[in-house]
């Protein structure tokens, strides 16, 4: 007996097998539709991958498209390769904020003392309590405090020990066994060098992020280790060309410009393969971000917003004064919405190729239409995580504004605020606009292919010429 098995299809083809003296196998002709067919004795059977790579495209439409992505593709190489900065810049550091010396440290022992023998807090001279900062010290001269004893745990001074304060109303208590980070200042006198700045929180981050790896693997299979090997990607262009390239005094916007097409190319082709479908994806998001980033630039300067309206983007500015803060938000504006585009252009795409592949005689027009119907769905719940994110990240700040019991007009022009309003319209209109247009460009690209109809003959008469053989 003898027996053949076809090999898997890298285009979502059904694979057909057979058993017995001369089997044979063949594929079916079916426009990407998955169908195929076993000949020969014994038994044959078939079985397609709806959610794998489409088929292929012409010869003729691929260099339509190559001839579009790789020219652009080139230009972002040559941009990493022009603004590449290197490393990030020294500077001297400041001790203020992020920008100081820091080492890990542990809680050896806690004990309870009395506030006022420690002078945690110090009681206004005059007793006047009508400030938040003197009832806090009245408060602290009247309740016990932690006497908390943190050794160094790395760095030169590794095995020093020192004291902290912490008072009863401090919103971190320390606890015996705790891993915190301390911050150093070598200018300081020897007792007061070191000082506690936040605890360890590795341990459960890595946890976290590991239940997360492990979810995406099991749910996406070999789709999520590509997904996470992207992700890493991403990571990878952030942290060694965008921030440093931004700190080396390029500029914000072509740089993000660059890194956020280096990110999308990237990310797209290790997670949905070399095909005319991700690359209509690319065009679809490479258009988008162009719209985002036109209409980015124009209500950030016609709003007057600075970029500077924290202490995090003063003290950039203070370390860095020659960054261009507002260009500095547009790119911001601009990466944010990257990782939602990538979901919208990828779905849309797909959509329009299964249509196609279900009904392969529609037409653009048809297709558009059916595609541009599944669009809508998608816009109402992308637009609604996207306003939604925004707010639950400036919750704390939408507080003060309730207790400071401003009207809403107050609070939308204020900048911290209109900042945040000009990032999720800018956003949100470029989320809309991609369904639209990433719709059109696939049903353009797909229904303008017929290979599948000549290989259909051409595979039919094969077929016929080896049964009358037989």
């Amino acid at each position: 007996m003898t027996s053949s098995q076809q090999s898997p299809d890298p285009h979502g083809h059904e694979h057909g097998h057979g058993t017995g003296p001369g089997a044979g196998h063949d594929h079916g002709p079916g426009p990407a539709s998955g169908r195929g067919h076993g000949h020969g004795g014994g038994h044959g059977h078939g079985h397609s991958h709806g959610h794998g790579p489409a088929a292929p495209v012409s010869r003729h439409l691929r260099r339509v498209i190559a001839a579009v992505l790789i020219p652009f593709a080139t230009a972002v190489v040559v941009g990493l390769v022009v603004l590449w900065p290197g490393g990030t810049p020294p500077h001297e550091r400041t001790g203020v904020g992020f920008d100081r010396q820091t080492e890990q440290g542990r809680v050896v022992a806690v004990e309870q003392v009395d506030c006022k023998d420690v002078n945690a807090a110090q009681v206004p001279p005059t007793g006047d309590t009508s400030t938040p900062q003197g009832r806090e010290a009245v408060n602290g001269q009247q309740g016990e405090c932690e006497k908390a004893t943190i050794e160094v745990t790395s760095g030169a001074d590794k095995g020093r020990r020192f004291t902290e304060i912490v008072q009863p109303d401090a919103p971190r208590q320390l606890e015996e066994g705790q891993g915190v980070v301390v911050a150093y200042a070598p200018d300081a006198p020897a007792d007061l060098q070191y000082s506690v700045t936040d605890v360890n929180r590795k341990v459960p981050i890595a946890v976290l992020a590991g239940i997360f790896a492990l979810a995406v693997v099991l749910v996406g299979r070999l789709r999520g280790v590509m997904a996470l090997v992207a992700l890493a990607v991403s990571f990878l262009v952030l942290t060694l060309f965008i921030l440093p390239a931004i700190l080396a005094g390029s500029n914000p916007l072509v740089v993000a410009v660059v890194g956020s097409s280096a990110i999308m190319l990237l990310a797209l082709y290790l997670c949905h393969g070399l095909s005319a479908r991700t690359s209509v994806a690319v065009l679809g998001t490479l258009i988008s971000l162009l719209l985002i980033g036109l209409l980015g630039s124009f209500f950030i300067g016609w709003a007057s917003l600075s970029g500077n309206t924290d202490d995090y983007t003063g003290l950039i500015h203070g370390l860095y004064p020659e960054i261009d803060m507002s260009g500095l938000l547009l790119a911001s504006v601009i990466i944010g919405s990257l990782g939602v585009l990538d979901d919208v252009t990828v779905t849309q795409t797909s959509a329009v190729w299964e249509l196609h592949q279900a009904d392969p005689g529609m037409g653009p027009r048809a297709l558009y239409r059916a595609g541009i119907r599944i669009g809508r769905d998608h816009i109402a719940s992308v637009v609604n995580t996207l306003v939604l994110a925004y707010a639950g990240a400036s919750l704390p700040l939408l507080l003060l504004f309730t207790i400071a019991e401003s009207s809403m007009g107050t609070v939308a022009n204020s900048e911290l605020v209109a900042e945040e309003i000009v990032r999720t319209l800018v956003g949100s209109i470029g989320l809309v606009a991609s369904v639209p247009v990433t719709t059109a460009l696939a049903a353009l690209v797909v229904s303008a292919d017929r290979p599948s109809e000549q290989a259909a003959g051409r595979a039919a008469g094969r077929g016929g010429r080896r049964r009358r053989a037989k």
